[in-house]
């Protein structure tokens, strides 16, 4: 079950496993608040910066987004299509007008929707220079083992698009082994060859791992020796940075 994580908590965690500093995504139970995110950056901002949550089918959502940056710590905007009525505002219309307006205002997307991937490959095409960074790996997160990987066809398809970027976020609740993972390291190598280390983001999603922190991120960085060390920088740091725009000074990258 997910869990509450202060940022005091978060910067012991990451002290622990060699993190300098993180990108919070607020969590989706909470609804759309970013205030607790926000405050965190304000508090630390050599540490943390922030995706932040937006209502996108409230109409008086649209006006916010060209001073969006302007929030102290903000680097852009994340999403979740994986309920049944999320997953209509792809289909119905409710969701056109975010591609557009990020992609002119220059923001970022991160972006869940398990079971919709044909539908961020169409956006991805129609706006070309809009950054879309898919989380969860395009999984399921509610699926476990091989079965977690079924819509892996369907993530190497957005490969050929240049403005799309993976979240390798959560990825030890894949797994149905113990640490290190071992039934995860084929798939890990199968997105690594389609996307390269330049389009691919580590991530924790820490609010509901039964692993530590410090395996999440020794998951890449031990458990995965055929990763070569310039790669690895990439990975577990310097896409976030480049996707989002985060100006982070290159000694403190590290996820």
């Amino acid at each position: 079950k997910p869990h509450a994580v202060s940022h005091d908590m978060m910067l012991a965690d990451m002290d622990a496993a060699g993190v300098d500093c993180a990108i919070i995504v607020p969590p989706s139970w909470e609804g759309d608040r970013n205030d607790l995110a926000l405050e965190a950056a304000r508090l630390y901002p050599h540490r943390f910066a922030v995706m932040g949550r937006l209502p996108l089918e409230r109409p008086d959502s649209r006006a916010l987004l060209a001073g969006w940056r302007r929030q102290k710590g903000m680097l852009g905007l994340r999403f979740t299509f994986h309920t049944d009525t999320q997953r209509r505002w792809l289909h119905d219309g409710t969701a056109d007008w975010i591609w557009p307006a990020a992609e002119r205002c220059g923001l970022p997307l991160m972006v869940f929707a398990p079971g919709s991937l044909p539908s961020l490959r169409r956006i991805a095409m129609q706006h070309p220079g809009l950054r879309l960074i898919v989380d969860h790996a395009g999984l399921d997160v509610e699926l476990r083992g091989d079965d977690a990987f079924r819509e892996i066809d369907d993530v190497c398809a957005l490969s050929p698009l240049p403005n799309v970027a993976i979240k390798m976020s959560g990825m030890p609740a894949y797994s149905v082994e113990a640490y290190p993972f071992r039934d995860l390291h084929g798939w890990i190598r199968q997105y690594f060859d389609a996307f390269g280390p330049q389009r691919l983001l580590w991530g924790t999603d820490i609010t509901r791992m039964t692993c530590s922190y410090r395996e999440c991120v020794t998951l890449f960085t031990e458990a995965l020796p055929w990763i070569a060390t310039a790669d690895l920088a990439w990975i577990m740091g310097d896409s976030a940075c480049h996707w989002t725009g985060w100006s982070v000074p290159r000694e403190s990258r590290a996820g």
